[in-house]
């Protein structure tokens, strides 16, 4: 069974994910198949509209399929980790610019590789089971796949703390935070591919919505504000350890369970992208960091930790982002040179 469903029906072009065993995790192979069905409808009249959705009852995709990053990583060979990056950053660019609407069923888990396919789709639907997540600080990472963009367009300082904790999204949240455009019951999703496919009319979407569910950040926000505000992460970490609150309690774990170079690194590109940034400057900037994050970065040993030998205990660079200094974080996030991600397609 192939791992993805590329296959056209009636007016719409159909990207089905297909490895419910692994909660349809994206493989390289993924990325490149998506990428050129992307090019194949772009210009083929009897394609009208797109429609993303998985298979299986868990996952929309729970993430990229990061096992041989780490194995070629570890083993000192940085070019293929880097290469599957750069060609799944473009593949996301594509979709943010596509010309024809799609439209992405984000049911169950929609985390890391998974937002870069879903959630930057013109037409972004979750429903009572959407869980979006952007968790890459946990595991040596910083929020990629265009994430970064979506954070920096969230409301007050939303996108810092969910892109330092890796806190989940349920679907009120995923909507006001700007990850989801449409809240329709799972029920109903199969009659409103059936009218896609037919129509090929992307307006059939909206008279299945219906209003937005309850958003329990929203009563937050103003204590994230708070605790979030600024780009010093020793600050936000000062501020979380005094805190007296549950939010407060439960950030502070999750904060200082993240690896600190890379949630230094994530405050520093939301700041750099500032409130309106464009997918491209969002993807060339995590291109720096992940470029480097398998030879001078936490990424091996979060993989290790948390994949490899599950011991969730990894032992980080750095002690605490006390430790992490703006030199740190400059040298991580600092200009590639000719290696810096373009988005022409061609070979890296």
């Amino acid at each position: 069974m192939a791992d993805i469903d590329i296959r056209r029906e009636g007016r719409a072009g159909r990207v089905t994910l297909n490895r419910p065993d692994a909660l349809n995790a994206l493989t390289y192979e993924m990325c490149l198949a998506i990428k050129a069905a992307l090019e194949d409808w772009r210009e083929d009249p009897d394609v009208d509209l797109l429609i993303f959705d998985g298979t299986g009852e868990r996952a929309f995709c729970a993430g990229g399929d990061i096992v041989e990053m780490y194995e070629t990583g570890k083993a000192g060979d940085y070019a293929y980790g880097r290469k599957f990056w750069a060609d799944e950053y473009r593949m996301n660019a594509a979709i943010a610019n596509y010309p024809k609407p799609i439209v992405s069923f984000l049911h169950g888990f929609t985390m890391g590789g998974g937002v870069g396919v879903g959630c930057h789709a013109s037409h972004r639907i979750v429903g009572e089971s959407s869980q979006i997540a952007m968790p890459e600080c946990g595991i040596g990472l910083v929020p990629d796949v265009g994430g970064t963009a979506l954070l920096a367009h969230a409301p007050g300082r939303l996108g810092a703390y969910f892109g330092t904790t890796g806190a989940r999204m349920g679907p009120g949240d995923a909507l006001l935070v700007g990850f989801a455009d449409a809240f329709v019951p799972e029920e109903l999703w199969t009659d409103l591919k059936a009218r896609l496919i037919e129509t090929g009319d992307v307006d059939a979407v909206e008279p299945a919505a219906e209003p937005r569910p309850d958003a329990p950040i929203a009563a937050q926000q103003a204590e994230i504000d708070a605790l979030f505000t600024g780009t010093d992460a020793a600050a936000i970490l000062d501020r979380l350890e005094a805190g007296q609150t549950p939010l407060a309690e439960k950030a502070l774990k999750a904060f200082q369970r993240a690896a600190p170079l890379s949630v230094s690194a994530t405050l520093q590109m939301l700041t750099e992208l500032g409130t309106n940034p464009t997918i491209e400057a969002a993807l060339q900037l995590e291109y720096r960091f992940t470029f480097r994050a398998s030879e001078k970065a936490d990424f091996i040993e979060g993989i290790r930790a948390q994949i490899i030998d599950k011991d969730r205990n990894p032992k980080w660079r750095h002690a605490s982002v006390r430790n992490v200094s703006a030199a740190d974080v400059a040298d991580i996030l600092a200009p590639l040179g000719p290696d810096e991600l373009t988005f022409r397609g061609e070979d890296t």
